[in-house]
This record gives C-alpha cells, sequence and structure tokens, in this order.
C-alpha cells in the first residue's frame, strides 16, 4: 500500500507545486512557418481552462491565510529512512524528499486535465500539438540564489530520462524525440512522430526541474542514494533530520515565488515535520501524547473505539469526516504472476473467493468501507453490467487474449460473502474452480498438483494493523486446502522482497486516474514486467492494446468508453483481490489549524492551503496539550 505511478516517484514534488503569472486574456494565437501557435498560460487536456490569464488566487484557497508555525504528521509502520533521494529504489528516502523540486506546469485540486504555468510564464504550441516551447520566468531561481534556466530544465528530462526508474525512462522515451535550449528562458520539446498528443505538453511540464549545479557540487547520481538533500526552487528547503526517528522541512523566506497569483493563500506553515514510528499503534499512543498534530486515520478500529482520549474529551483535538473526490486507491492484494502457480486464472479467482469482505467490514471495520470493485472506482470511469457496443468494437479483436465470457459477462465484480467469516457458498465455488485447474486435494487436505507440489500463499505484511484482517483470509484460504500464511516481516524486509518480487501476494494500491494515459504502462503495460510498478507482473497483449486505445482518446467520450473496456479486462485476468475505500478523509488534529470552509475535490491540502492559527496554538500550549 504504499507507491504510486511514473508519477509517483516523480511527482511527489507537485504537493507543492505553484502555478500561473497573469497573462493578457483571452491567450493569442499568433502565426509563424509552422502554422498556427498557441500562446498561453496553461493547457488543458479536453476543456477550455478554468481560470483566465489574469486570475489573483486559485478559487478554493483563502488569500489572506497567514503564514507562521507548525504541521506534524506521522509515518507509521516503518523502519525509518537513510538517504533523501526517491527516485531510486536503493535504500529508503526520508519523506517529502522532493518537496523543494518544482515543476513548469502545475495542477490545481478543483480541475481535471488541467495545467497551469508555474515556472514558465507562458507557453508555445501548435494546434496539433507536435511540440512545445515552454518560456521560463527570469525571475526564478533556486534556493542557494542561483537562477533558474533553460539549461537546468534540459539538464532535469536528460537526467531522468538515462537514470530514472526504468518504467519512466520507457514512457518518456517513447514520447520525446528532442529537447534543445532556445536560449536561457526558452525551451523546446519535440514530441515523438505518431504518439498520441493528448497529455505530452504536461507529461514534459510535470517533471521535477533539478539544479544542475547542485547535482555537480554534491556529486549526485539519481540511480544511487543521496545523503544531502536537494536543492530545489520550491517554497519549502530541508531543515533538520534525526535518522530513523524525524524529518523536517522550513518554509523559504526568500522563495521567489511567493507573490504568484497561484501561491497566494497557500504554504503557509513555516515549518512541516514528520515523526517516524515503528507501528501503527505507537504512532496512535504518540497523537494522543500530542507529539504530532494532524492525523489522517486509516484504521477503522482506531476511529470507531479510541478516539475517547482526554484531547479530545477536552476539545483540544477535533475530528472531521470531510468529502474526498479522488478516484479510490485501488487498494488490494495482488498475485505475483511471475510465480507459475498463479498463471491459471481459476486459481486467483478463487483466491479472491476466500475473503469475506462483508464479514470483515461488519466485524472488524465497523461498516466504514464500500468494497473496491474497479481501478477507477469511485467515477464514471467505472466499468458496469455487460459491455456496451463501443465496447465490443474494441474488445472483440482482442477476445482470443482475455478470458472466455470478456464480450457477454457482465463486468467481474468483487464476490459477495455472508455474514459468518466463512462464506461455504463462496469456498464451494473456489474448491470447483481449484479441481478444475488441477489442484486436488490429497489425504492430509492439502492441495497438490499433477508434479505432487503442494499450493502454497505466503501474504507478506509489515504491519500489526493488518493481522486482525489477514488471519481469517488465511483461514478461509487453509479451509480449502490452500497451505496459506501471514507473513510479517519488518519494513525493510518488506521493501526488500517487493523490489526484488519475492513474494507471493502483497498489498498495492492501483487506482487510477481521471484522465489515464502513459502512467498505465507503468501499472499494467508488458514492458515493465520488471518494475515494482507492475507490482503483479501483468503482460497481456489485450491489455497492451487497450492501453494505446486510452492513450489515444481525443475526446472526454472516446476516454470513457476505452477505459470502460480497460477497466472490464483488467478485472476479468483476476490478477488482485480488491479490499476497501472509504469516499471520505476521516481527519483528526490538534485545534490549531484553519481552512477554507469547502474543500477542493481532489486535494484535502493539509500541507498546501490550511493555514496555522496562532491564537489557538497558544492556547492548546498553555493547557498542557502539546509535547512540541
Amino acid at each position: 500500500m504504499r507507491h504510486a505511478t511514473l508519477s509517483a516517484a516523480i511527482l511527489a514534488a507537485l504537493a507543492v507545486a505553484g502555478q500561473a503569472a497573469a497573462q493578457d486574456d483571452p491567450a493569442p494565437a499568433r502565426s509563424s512557418e509552422e502554422g498556427s501557435v498557441i500562446t498561453a498560460h496553461g493547457v488543458s487536456i479536453f476543456d477550455e481552462l478554468a481560470l483566465p490569464a489574469d486570475f489573483e488566487h486559485l478559487p478554493y484557497v483563502n488569500p489572506d491565510a497567514p503564514k507562521g508555525g507548525e504541521i506534524s504528521q506521522s509515518i507509521p509502520n516503518s523502519s525509518g529512512f537513510d538517504n533523501y533521494n526517491p527516485f531510486t529504489f536503493r535504500g529508503r528516502a526520508a519523506a517529502l524528499s522532493t518537496i523543494m523540486l518544482e515543476t513548469v506546469l502545475t495542477a490545481p485540486a478543483n480541475e481535471v486535465g488541467a495545467a497551469y504555468c508555474l515556472l514558465c510564464e507562458t507557453i508555445e504550441y501548435p494546434e496539433s500539438r507536435d511540440w512545445v516551447i515552454f518560456n521560463l520566468r527570469p525571475e526564478a531561481t533556486f534556493s542557494d540564489g542561483t537562477p533558474l534556466t533553460a539549461h537546468d530544465v534540459l539538464f532535469s528530462y536528460e537526467t531522468l530520462r538515462d537514470k530514472g526508474l526504468s518504467s519512466f525512462r520507457t514512457v518518456i522515451g517513447q514520447q520525446v524525440a528532442k529537447a534543445e535550449v532556445l536560449d536561457g528562458h526558452r525551451i523546446r520539446f519535440d514530441f515523438t512522430p505518431d504518439y498520441p498528443r493528448r497529455d505530452l505538453i504536461q507529461s514534459v511540464g510535470s517533471l521535477p526541474v533539478f539544479s544542475r549545479a547542485d547535482f555537480e557540487a554534491n556529486d549526485r547520481d539519481l540511480e544511487q542514494t543521496m545523503q544531502v538533500p536537494f536543492v530545489g526552487s520550491g517554497p519549502y528547503v530541508f531543515d533538520s533530520a534525526d535518522l530513523n526517528r524525524n524529518v523536517s522541512y522550513r518554509r523559504d523566506p526568500d522563495y521567489w515565488g511567493a507573490d504568484l497569483p497561484i501561491n497566494r493563500g497557500r504554504f503557509n506553515f513555516d515549518r512541516i515535520r514528520y515523526e517516524y514510528f515503528s507501528d501503527y499503534d505507537a504512532a496512535f499512543e504518540a497523537f494522543k501524547a500530542g507529539e504530532y498534530t494532524f492525523r489522517r486515520e486509516v484504521s477503522s478500529i482506531i476511529w470507531a473505539t479510541r478516539y475517547d482520549f482526554p484531547a479530545v474529551q477536552n476539545g483540544w483535538v477535533k475530528m472531521e469526516t470531510l468529502p474526498d473526490g479522488n478516484i479510490a486507491s485501488g487498494q488490494g492484494w495482488v498475485l505475483n504472476l511471475r510465480k507459475p502457480k498463479f498463471q491459471d486464472p481459476r486459481v486467483r479467482e478463487a483466491i479472491g473467493l476466500a475473503f469475506n469482505f462483508e464479514w470483515s467490514n461488519e466485524s472488524l471495520f465497523y461498516g466504514l468501507y464500500d468494497r473496491v470493485d474497479s481501478f477507477w472506482e469511485n467515477s464514471e470511469l467505472e466499468a458496469s453490467g455487460p459491455p456496451s457496443e463501443a465496447e465490443l468494437a474494441l474488445l472483440e479483436p482482442l477476445a482470443a487474449d482475455l478470458p472466455e465470457g470478456i464480450l457477454t459477462d457482465e463486468v467481474v465484480t468483487a464476490p459477495e460473502s455472508g455474514a459468518r467469516q466463512t462464506d461455504r457458498q463462496n469456498l464451494r465455488r473456489a474448491a470447483a474452480l481449484l479441481e478444475e485447474a488441477g489442484w486436488v486435494t490429497g489425504s492430509d487436505g492439502l492441495r497438490r498438483n499433477e508434479a505432487g507440489q503442494v499450493l502454497t500463499l505466503e501474504i507478506l505484511n509489515d504491519s500489526q494493523t493488518f493481522d486482525r484482517v489477514i488471519n481469517p483470509f488465511v483461514e478461509n484460504l487453509r479451509a480449502l486446502g490452500i497451505d496459506a500464511r501471514n507473513s510479517r516481516v519488518d519494513n525493510a524486509e518488506y521493501e526488500n522482497r517487493r523490489r526484488s518480487f519475492d513474494f507471493d501476494m502483497i498489498g498495492d494500491h492501483l487506482g487510477q486516474s481521471e484522465i489515464p494515459g502513459a502512467g498505465l504502462q507503468q501499472y499494467f503495460g508488458s514492458a515493465n514486467v520488471g518494475d515494482v510498478f507492475n507490482s503483479m507482473g501483468l503482460a497481456n497483449p489485450a491489455v497492451d492494446a487497450l492501453i494505446t486505445q486510452v492513450e489515444e482518446a481525443e475526446t472526454q467520450e472516446e476516454l470513457t468508453t476505452r477505459v470502460h473496456a480497460l477497466d472490464r479486462a483488467l478485472r476479468s485476468l483476476h490478477f488482485w483481490v480488491p479490499q476497501w475505500y472509504n469516499a471520505n478523509h476521516l481527519v483528526a488534529y490538534y485545534d490549531m489549524f484553519g481552512r477554507p470552509e469547502e474543500l477542493p475535490p481532489y486535494a484535502l491540502g493539509e500541507l498546501d492551503f490550511w493555514w496555522y492559527d496562532e491564537e489557538k496554538a497558544e492556547a492548546l500550549r498553555a493547557a498542557g496539550a502539546l509535547r512540541n
């Protein structure tokens, strides 16, 4: 449950990105020898930009939010960190290691498919979107005072292209034909002929910008761990760290972009701190004691039963359930398809039938969750019912590489179970599937194949809070004759085994975006079987073809139909056991923060546009509510 996409290792930087300055409105088009060229303050995939060039601030922020104070959170179930480079899978990078890195373009939290200038003043591109020129802001500087130039942008692109994560290198290599510096503040990207143009400008504009001088001075190698934090151009800089215990960042008083309209009302805390804990329960106890101040609760039992401590009773700690408009995270257990025993989809389906969500939700989760079915859960992109005529047109040529019934059956959904932990009807279905797949029960009750091999299943787990969920699942699997076990390991071993694909089943997040594109290749593409983003090792030619169709969609209608077909195909392969989600943020915090009354649909934004209330904080300190 711990990684994201191309974007994650790369786009951690976006958590603190900024946006555009005023331009003449509307954005004009000009002529050139290459035809009509658009000059604008941003770009949108399908719709017009919601904000005019002369906007004053984002619509969801408080432009007069005060600056100051600290917000602190926790990293539970962790063995700590040993470096500051999240662009490699070597070592363990500290939280928010890329907070100081900015991007040329950035996306707001209330628009889908839009990106506005941050490090650039304007962008230029033809209607074909065959290329883009970013006109950078001359005032942009790194935190060490050195100017940020087009040479730094080119250096960053080339560094990520050559030494970024393997799946990212694959994708960016397909997209960009050439990048060149036109002058100190102008850079041009030419896109590969015939590659879908829809979101390429956003893709190259969302790359984090490194300081070339910083890399040279510190002899940085993106493929290696780094003991010195990055120098960036963003609103926060590294403050301090106690190895494996905590890390903090401070707001840069000389941040070059503080007065940009997009940054009004944002980046309000003087300091952001993360505390590390070996397990989830220890982190909760520390919150009760006031060792950190803001908590996103992901444990249903703790939310339902343990927020009765004195700080809550005294009104010091505030609990809120806030709407979350994002697509669900796609949380589930994934099976390692690289292993022969999981090649048969009947085996995978049988394993999924052994998890009883309904009993778990009622008995363990206090009814707080809904079941995940789709990789686009909680959105209109989720497939439903039998395939439409438009979906059939996409699926029929690919049906030979997908399970039987893909053209006629209802979309695969997670099985419903009864109120008892052991749902006998589902286990009978699972047993029949295993028998069909050649796994028969021996005299010892264990299932073996023709070669006499026992069907084993190790669920790799580094969280004590998941024991109560996994153990009943394991009991049901063992009732089927599968030699299953919950294998508890520490976080360091978990990460090493995940990265080397030394597992049968692990937890993961496979949820996708509202406008999915090249990132789909990282999660589900055959070319990335050896990359940890494709944790299950999926390699299916029909899925590859549908990913291409999604990338080539030119309208929202085309995109929706093609995502429905892809979602349907992925779900038919049964490579995951979907878990659960909550369409709300469950948050608890010491009552010392302010926030906009209405949050944007796609971000909680506690590190972005919430702020510190000095008067409330002083009252809590006077009452002895806070330890730090």
